[in-house]
């Protein structure tokens, strides 16, 4: 009896958290700023993800065949002259074909190359009168998870929903009209959730000057799917793949005043009752926290709680133990970046990615993602380096969370997997893989 409460104890937790997934979404995608767009406005980027949506071409819409992810939709600026482009989920975020081939620490230069893998596929797949563009910026279309960290707010859809959204689109013109302050990138993703939920999103006068932000769509549709429970708001984080320089809180255009220096201190001295008032409204009900229980996106298991505090202290423990005890020949995990930089990105013979690294004796070639990084001719220690940078990266505190309790615990294995000899690392390595992709 005992037993059998505990198995449906379980069954509950797994129902819960599968949820979100067993049903078609939209699903908005606020995406933090980063480079210029993180030191100057901050606004970031906003794009629609649609499950139950895929795409013949970029500019063509259809239904998704079973096993089909969907497609990330978004406005775009100076692409072949298109004003929207659809592509497919893990190629959007990873710039890999399927998840078992993410990377799991990148560098500009491992991002560049898998992009460029990966654009390719995209522009053959464009129509043969598609207008030449080579200096567009094409990388906004692959890869985003590497520049940063992106929040989710799903809402559940219907198929004639999904099935009047295709038909609509694909009539309707697609050519480029994009505009900063009346069509941009935001405004799109307005239209595309009003046309599931009209109304739903909304411009703010006050907070954003009349300018639809990214920010502002996030937060007015959290409100809405708070109000109406039909929707089935659940909200998620995709984090940023460790490696590349860490994006910026998202901003909508009142924040950018108030919060940098250089805008507030000269409002303040010209309009201190403005500057006080604005900011004491800002505090007490227009902050926006994305994160605030949201799960933890996993491509692979779906929906995970994240790595709590209380385990992340236990990891760091047992962490410098082992670093103490079986990891003291091991390079320090600070010379990876310079390691990967000056090392050749390749793809493995089953299209996952892999470093080829020159050492004294010659090349080696060290995987990259789980299902590679034991089954190379890299020497233990360079394996045992990349896992401990990865772990470093995902165990660091702060917010937005960076990492799934289960991602944490695959890579704490990997890592203990490690320290065994080769054919046994190998052969266990590839009983997690398995366990992993099966969700056990």
């Amino acid at each position: 009896m005992k037993r059998t409460s505990i198995s449906l104890l379980l069954l509950a937790i797994l129902v819960l958290y599968a949820r979100p997934l067993l049903h078609a979404q939209a699903t908005l995608l606020l995406e933090e700023p980063y480079s210029y767009d993180g030191a100057f406005a901050g606004t970031g980027h906003a794009a629609v993800y649609l499950s139950r949506v895929c795409a013949t071409s970029p500019v063509e819409l259809r239904r998704c065949k079973p096993g089909e992810r969907g497609v990330v939709i978004s406005r775009y600026h100076g692409i072949a002259g298109f004003d929207w482009l659809a592509v497919p989920l893990i190629e959007y975020l990873y710039a890999v074909d399927k998840p078992e081939d993410i990377p799991l620490y990148a560098d500009p230069k491992l991002v560049s190359f898998l992009r460029e893998q990966s654009l390719a596929q995209l522009k053959a797949a464009l129509p043969a009168d598609a207008m030449d563009t080579p200096n567009a910026p094409w990388y906004e279309l692959a890869g985003s998870a590497y520049d940063r960290t992106l929040y989710a707010f799903q809402i559940a859809t219907t198929p004639q929903q999904d099935d009047a959204f295709i038909r609509h689109w694909n009539d309707a013109p697609n050519r480029e009209a994009y505009n900063l302050l009346k069509r941009n990138c935001a405004d799109f993703v307005r239209e595309v959730i009003n046309f599931y939920y009209p109304k739903a999103v909304h411009r703010s006068i006050i907070e954003d000057l009349g300018v639809t932000t990214p920010k502002q769509t996030a937060k007015t549709l959290l409100h809405y799917g708070q109000r109406h429970s039909q929707l089935e708001l659940t909200t998620y984080i995709i984090p940023q793949v460790p490696g590349m320089k860490r994006s910026r809180p998202v901003h909508g255009v009142l924040d950018s005043v108030l919060l940098a220096k250089k805008y507030m201190m000269p409002l303040a001295l010209l309009h201190p009752v403005m500057a006080g008032s604005v900011e004491v409204a800002y505090w007490a009900g227009w902050r926006f926290q994305p994160a605030k229980d949201a799960l933890i996106f996993d491509p692979v298991q779906g929906l995970q709680p994240p790595l709590q505090t209380a385990e992340r202290r236990t990891y760091e423990r047992q962490l410098n133990a082992m670093k103490r005890d079986q990891l003291e020949g091991v390079p320090r995990p600070g010379e990876w970046p310079r390691l990967q930089a000056e090392s050749n990105p390749q793809l493995d013979a089953a299209g996952r990615p892999l470093l080829q690294v020159k050492d004294d004796i010659g090349a080696v070639e060290i995987g990259l993602c789980r299902n590679n990084i034991l089954r190379t001719s890299a020497p233990p220690e360079l394996v045992q380096q990349l896992l401990l940078v990865r772990l470093q990266q995902e165990l660091k505190p702060g917010k937005p969370p960076r990492a799934s309790a289960t991602d944490v615990a695959a890579d704490w294995h990997l890592l203990q997997l490690s320290l065994i000899d080769q054919p046994r690392a190998v052969a266990a390595g590839s009983q997690l893989q398995a366990g992993v992709i099966s969700g056990k």
